[in-house]
């Protein structure tokens, strides 16, 4: 593509993406598709010759947009939101034409500084201890998976990367019932074992109960075992339950074991003074992750992963073969060093674009709302006689079901609703189990996200469930 195609092209993506952004809310949430269907609308093999950039674009109108998931949808209240926002985008496209691999200082000297700097701003927003360091990484799986190598080389003093495990103690992890998939993954792909991994009974609001953790611990113990590290929760994707910081850094201070903190998605709501009271013994972490892209209104993906010790990111992961050495490596942060992979992307820009546009009163001003939004909500669900909540609303996530009058088996109901409601197109939710009871998941953390959004859902909910 000639670069004088390119600017016509560019002038007139930007002013679809605008239009896309500014009427998202008319298209349908998800897609009405089969497994299949538009792979099979694509040819099976590459073209031989160019192909205009107008007929590229109007096959991506044609057979991508309406097989997409709109993720930015006000009405997208599943899972968790990967939100975006028009600074974010545009900083995304400025990576993109920089074209930058930002594995070292000397690779692209601004990137490295800036990842610095913003990592310093986001710590000082959420009132995170001021000795602790950070660095982006792609995911908070990936994050975890740092935790829990950085542990292992800790606890085997650097013999786990240089000899393997064999002949190591067997290392036990621990983390809550309620806890995300990620950290099984990551024992695993660490060479723990998924079968090393303890998963911890929780209460009634679905958090992590210490005196099991320390019973647990003592048993592993008594048969030979090594604990190595506890995954704490900041808000689990369940139901976004809080562990008991405090009380579980006691046991780990006392057992010698590392606290790692995976606030994935509840994290950004530190930068809310009002807040922190949830994360009282945070402080005593040996690391810790959030996503700015699950609720900070920046692209994914962007993680942000701190630790107390950067050295131990360093012992872990640092391998320098001659041809990466500069002369500058004993100066800089090279962060090719503080994650598994050596390539990176340029992540902080748009972080920077974000924090400027918006401003840390315009964020905070956004998370609050949704909280309120969410604490009316409750209330609402509460109030209808045909409707429950399953878990305490900290945050902006509601787990609820339907009562209904005439079927017992209330997890085939309301599977059924929440099918229902997807195929409509009007709304997109998900669900999880509690305690083995299927409920509906209502996250509430949409960039477009307005009250007359959730009026409008949750009038449709209490229609479509009533009629089934």
């Amino acid at each position: 593509m000639e670069l004088d195609v390119f600017r016509k092209q560019a002038h007139q993506m930007v002013d679809w993406m605008a239009d896309y952004l500014e009427n998202v809310s008319q298209y349908p949430v998800s897609p009405d598709v089969v497994p299949g269907q538009i792979r099979a609308s694509i040819p099976a093999r590459a073209p031989e010759q160019a192909e205009p950039f107008e007929q590229i674009f109007a096959d991506f109108e044609q057979a991508i947009l309406p097989g997409m998931t709109h993720w930015q949808h006000p009405s997208f209240f599943g899972y968790f939101p990967a939100n975006s926002s028009p600074p974010s985008v545009l900083a995304e496209m400025l990576t993109a034409t920089l074209g930058a691999q930002c594995m070292s200082w000397l690779t692209s000297p601004a990137a490295t500084e800036l990842e610095q700097r913003m990592m310093e701003w986001l710590r000082d927003l959420l009132a995170l201890p001021a000795n602790w360091t950070g660095v982006i990484q792609d995911t908070a799986s990936t994050a975890t998976f740092c935790a829990l190598l950085s542990a292992r080389e800790r606890a085997t003093a650097g013999r786990g990367n240089l000899q393997g495990l064999h002949g190591q103690p067997r290392f036990t992890v621990y983390c809550s019932s309620e806890a995300h998939s990620s950290i099984e993954k990551a024992m695993r792909m660490a060479g723990l074992g998924s079968e090393n991994l303890r998963k911890i009974d929780v209460d009634q609001a679905f958090a992590m109960v210490p005196s099991e953790l320390s019973l647990q611990i003592h048993r592993d113990r008594e048969e030979g075992l090594t604990p190595l590290c506890v995954v704490a929760a900041f808000g689990t994707t369940g139901s976004t339950a809080i562990d008991p910081l405090g009380p579980l850094a006691q046991v780990c201070q006392r057992e010698n074991l590392w606290l790692h903190v995976d606030a994935a998605f509840a994290g950004s709501a530190l930068i809310l003074p009002e807040m922190r009271i949830w994360a009282e013994g945070l402080e005593r972490a040996d690391s810790f992750v959030f996503n700015p892209h699950k609720w900070l209104m920046t692209n994914f993906d962007c993680s942000a992963y701190y630790v107390k010790e950067p050295q131990t990111l360093l012992d872990t992961f640092a391998l320098t073969p001659e041809y990466l050495k500069t002369a500058q490596d004993d100066q800089v942060y090279n962060y090719r060093d503080w994650g598994p992979q050596l390539g990176r992307r340029f992540r902080a820009l748009k972080l920077w674009f974000v924090l400027r546009s918006y401003g840390a009163e315009g964020l905070r001003q956004i998370i609050r709302q949704h909280l309120e939004w969410a604490q009316d909500l409750a209330s609402q669900i509460q109030a209808a006689p045909d409707f429950e909540l399953l878990a305490p609303v900290t945050f902006n996530t509601l787990c609820f079901r339907y009562l209904s009058p005439q079927d017992a088996d209330l997890d085939r109901v309301n599977q059924t609703l929440l099918q229902s409601l997807n195929a409509s197109g009007e709304m997109f939710m998900t669900h999880t189990r509690l305690k083995g009871v299927y409920v509906l998941r209502w996250v509430l953390g949409q960039t477009r996200l307005e009250q007359r959004h959730i009026a409008a859902a949750w009038e449709k909910i209490q229609a479509t469930a009533r009629a089934l």
